[in-house]
């Protein structure tokens, strides 16, 4: 079965980001039991040098909109990063699934020919055929799974 690019990011990434939601509220649920502040896990990492939780979710849902928007040419919304709460990162994830959810098959008629253009690379791009499968969906799929690991790593 063939997937059409609104599958895979709209209806995808929305159940993806709707089981990260159902992820974060086990890890508010565990600091409840244990009686500690879930606000601790956003600072968490799975190692020294990677981004902490708070930042896995914020990328997740940047490259979600991101894509839509770029292979739609819908404008995407401006999120700030200023996420301290569990509760904050579900709003960022309901946000963006408010916009994603706004694109249609039709939206993406012309993905495949358009050209991506990444803000530390100006001077090259990639066609939308190649950066839906080689950037926007692993990049997607990392980050989301970094969140998971750093959630089950501290117990969750």
């Amino acid at each position: 079965m063939q997937h059409s690019v609104s599958d895979i990011l709209v209806n995808q990434f929305s159940r993806s980001l709707q089981a990260l939601k159902g992820i974060l509220s086990k890890a508010e649920d565990f600091a409840t039991e244990r009686k500690f502040d879930a606000s601790l896990f956003l600072q968490m990492r799975a190692a020294p040098d990677m981004y902490p939780l708070v930042k896995q979710v914020q990328i997740a849902c940047d490259t979600a909109k991101g894509s839509v928007a770029r292979l739609t040419e819908i404008k995407a919304p401006s999120f700030e990063d200023k996420e301290l709460t569990v509760a904050e990162l579900q709003t960022r994830i309901d946000k963006t699934l408010d916009f994603i959810r706004t694109a249609t098959e039709s939206d993406f008629k012309n993905y495949a020919n358009a050209k991506i253009v990444f803000p530390w690379n100006p001077e090259s791009h990639l066609l939308g055929s190649d950066y839906l499968p080689g950037f926007a969906i692993p990049n997607f799929y990392f980050h989301l799974t970094t969140a998971y690991s750093i959630l089950r790593h501290n117990g969750v």
